[in-house]
């Protein structure tokens, strides 16, 4: 169905967002390094990077399939959603906001791969990579799940997009870690200085998105929840 320019960058700035979070971005960035020692080629990382990606847009597009699929394939949730999304999206965002913000702490740890298991993910071969990124995409930190589950699932569901707007994120969440693949295969020694000012900037972002959240769910509140504006 036909999808406007405001979600569908919506999904991919939540994802680049959670990608420069420090919790997925060190991630990301090892498991990307990892692999890329593992493949043969003058272009390892790079590639890796690549296949990393499209772990992870598969995995968010798994989860995001079957959280819609069940919750609109059942009528009397289908019908509900339908006629009171706007009214949840508000209080949804206000409480995300404050999520990002860390303003609420959300005690959600992700899960750590012994070295073994990384080994036998990666296998040296780009199928390994893309293993690894859609593994590793499901050991939500609590930006990660705080973005995904109360911002990409809640999209997804108001324009019945159970792939376009998951994939969108998956590639967000990627884009800067092939950013850092390139900087790693072209220029390794900028890399520290890379790390060190994107961590800078991810805080900055997190804040003015968080804001931004508030705002829209407190004028969403107001506009279809106490119907306060008209």
């Amino acid at each position: 169905m036909e999808i406007n320019i405001i979600p569908v960058f919506s999904a991919i700035w939540f994802g680049i967002l959670t990608s420069v979070s420090p919790c997925p971005l060190a991630t990301n960035i090892l498991a990307t390094s990892y692999i890329g020692k593992h493949i043969d080629s003058s272009y390892g990382t790079l590639i890796a990077g690549f296949f990393y990606t499209i772990g992870r847009a598969t995995a968010y597009i798994a989860v995001s399939i079957i959280i819609i699929y069940s919750l609109l394939s059942i009528p009397e949730i289908s019908f509900f959603l339908q006629d009171n999304m706007n009214k949840i999206i508000g209080p949804v965002l206000i409480i995300v906001g404050l999520f990002i913000m860390e303003i609420i702490p959300l005690n959600l740890k992700g899960f750590n791969l012994s070295r073994n298991i990384q080994e036998r993910l990666s296998g040296g071969s780009v199928l390994g990579a893309s293993l690894m990124g859609f593994v590793f995409a499901l050991s939500f930190c609590p930006i990660s799940a705080a973005l995904f589950f109360g911002s990409v699932i809640p999209l997804a569901l108001k324009y019945e997009s159970k792939l376009l707007l998951p994939f969108l994120y998956g590639v967000g969440t990627a884009l800067p870690v092939l950013l850092f693949a390139v900087i790693i295969s072209y220029a390794s020694r900028y890399a520290g200085t890379f790390i060190n000012k994107l961590s800078v900037v991810e805080k900055w972002l997190r804040n003015i998105t968080g804001i931004l959240f508030v705002i829209i769910g407190i004028y969403f509140s107001l506009k279809y929840l106490f119907r306060l504006i008209s």
